[in-house]
């Protein structure tokens, strides 16, 4: 007999009416945001999620609130089935996949906008994405009503972002963050590492190195405005176009550090574009 398919719920209230089930019959529930075009560093997330909940719901929705005008929303890639097929297999319970209207009805015009921790990088970078991002967020959280919600390091920003909004609106929610999965050349996995050619990923592991090489010199004691300046020359060196930034900041509050020292705990971020795709990653100091 083949496994049943995931079950799928599309509404609001189809989705708090499982996740009330759940919980009424005792059970604990997390819950795993995403985007879709999921990949092992998704999945590996939803496995986390099933070491802090009895029960995991994962969504799929590509918000449109969180792309730019000039942005890739529209060739985003989408596979609702293989997506489902591939959470079935990593041990998930429910996949919620709302559309547009479900999640943004006519109307609707109320904005979460998270100042500070949101401002610098990809928030100065991407004008309006983390409050789509933080928006969106937090009716995901509040539809659910999980115990638990998971959010990978790679988007490390965001993790901040979501931190600091749960806290703020006191949503009763735990937010746990999963390590970056990597490729085994180092490249954090990304939905977007399908629009790199051939050439460009053979290229794309120079972000990982450049980002691990700066730690290990601001480990050393070098000044942090040397080991910013050496990595975005190296990224330049092997092939990578405009760099946003590759910027040393406070570990939770990313605050910017002074020129000669990093304090601890601290992180590396980075973006950059190869080719016509951009890649952001970051790494513990």
């Amino acid at each position: 007999m083949p496994d049943a398919p995931l079950p799928v719920a599309r509404s609001v209230a189809d989705l708090r009416a499982q996740v009330a089930a759940w919980k009424a019959a005792g059970e604990t529930a997390a819950m795993v945001p995403t985007m879709g075009a999921l990949h092992d560093g998704h999945l590996s997330l939803v496995r986390l999620a099933r070491q802090h909940a009895d029960r995991v719901v994962a969504s799929v929705f590509v918000n449109p609130t969180q792309f730019g005008p000039n942005e890739d929303f529209d060739r985003y890639p989408r596979n609702e089935a293989g997506d489902a097929a591939l959470l079935a297999s990593a041990g998930c319970d429910l996949l919620y996949a709302p559309t547009v209207s479900e999640m943004y009805p006519q109307g609707f015009s109320t904005t979460v906008t998270v100042t500070g921790v949101s401002e610098p990088l990809d928030g100065a970078a991407r004008p309006g994405h983390f409050a789509g991002v933080a928006t969106v967020v937090s009716k995901l959280l509040l539809q659910c009503g999980a115990d638990v919600a998971v959010f990978g390091e790679k988007d490390y920003q965001q993790l901040q972002v979501i931190r600091r909004l749960v806290r703020d609106l006191d949503i009763p929610v735990r937010i746990v963050g999963g390590p970056t999965g990597r490729a085994e050349d180092g490249l954090a996995l990304s939905s977007r590492n399908a629009y790199l050619t051939d050439a460009e990923r053979a290229a794309a592991p120079a972000l990982p190195q450049a980002l691990r090489a700066a730690a290990e010199r601001l480990r050393a004691g070098a000044r942090v405005a040397d080991v910013e300046a050496e990595a975005i020359a190296s990224l330049q060196a092997a092939g990578f176009g405009k760099v946003d930034y590759v910027e040393v900041r406070g570990a939770e509050d990313l605050a910017r550090l002074g020129p000669d020292s990093a304090t601890t705990p601290a992180r590396i971020l980075a973006a950059a574009f190869l080719g016509k795709t951009r890649l952001i990653d970051n790494m513990p100091v």
